[in-house]
């Protein structure tokens, strides 16, 4: 069966992927029930039936394959997810509107000298692993920015991830429009005062761990962890594309919007 054009692109096979709770398994087997099912490699389109953690793992397992994605809430927040109903899934996808957005792409070093690549949807972010402060360095481009951040850590944004862990630690809400990351410290010491900055998203941010032996530090990529780093490079990488499909009137855009006027 047919389930709507859009963009030129027919909506005939559906995989329906669930998180393994109750409401999320009862969702999907009655998805299936109603419209049919094939594997997801064989989809036009991923109906991801969870929260926002199962729609970033659900994002970061067809990363790279230009698969379409289409999430509906049976988590919590749900701030990725569209709201859920078993009815009319041919109109909704019809109409949805699609925006694609690129992921950020982490370079980790460790302190045996092994490199570790991972992307990330949210965030990038550097955490003190003991009960001492982080010490980092921070370069632009090659330019040192920062000599000495002192803090719990830092991290690097993209605009899908301002509203999660970055506004937590009361960085800035990008625009999805904005060609931008955000650098948000995480509880910092020193500098005193230090906001953080926003950076073009061609910019290429390299943080050194300093006294990486009595300070360890991790490096966290949604949900990809390596421990006792001692330089990470972070840039965006714009050679990967990432579809979300939303409902008209429910895009990221008009939600990221709302945040920022706190409803």
């Amino acid at each position: 069966m047919a389930i709507g054009v859009k963009a030129g692109i027919r909506f005939e096979r559906i995989a329906f992927l669930s998180n393994e709770t109750a409401d999320g398994i009862a969702a999907r087997d009655a998805l299936i029930s109603r419209y049919g099912h094939v594997d997801a490699e064989e989809a036009d389109i991923i109906v991801a039936l969870g929260g926002d953690g199962f729609m970033l793992q659900t994002l970061h397992r067809f990363m790279g394959s230009n698969k379409l994605i289409y999430g509906m809430n049976r988590g919590s927040i749900g701030f990725l997810m569209n709201d859920f109903s078993v009815f009319n899934l041919e109109g909704r996808l019809a109409a949805a509107e699609a925006k694609t957005v690129h992921p950020l792409l982490m370079e980790a070093t460790d302190r045996d000298g092994s490199v570790s690549r991972a992307r990330a949807i949210n965030e990038v972010a550097l955490l003190r692993q003991s009960y001492q402060a982080a010490k980092m360095r921070i370069y632009i481009d090659g330019k040192e920015r920062l000599d000495e951040l002192a803090g719990d850590g830092v991290m690097v944004a993209t605009p899908v991830g301002s509203t999660a862990y970055n506004l937590a630690a009361h960085g800035p809400i990008l625009p999805l429009e904005a060609k931008m990351m955000a650098l948000t410290p995480i509880s910092a010491f020193r500098p005193r005062g230090w906001r953080g900055a926003l950076l073009p998203d061609k910019a290429r941010v390299t943080i050194e761990i300093l006294e990486a032996e009595k300070r360890p530090v991790s490096a966290v990529a949604d949900h990809f962890e390596l421990r006792n780093v001692r330089e990470v490079v972070v840039a965006m990488d714009h050679d990967t594309d990432l579809v979300l499909l939303h409902d008209p009137g429910h895009s990221l855009n008009e939600r990221i919007l709302r945040e920022q006027f706190g409803y």
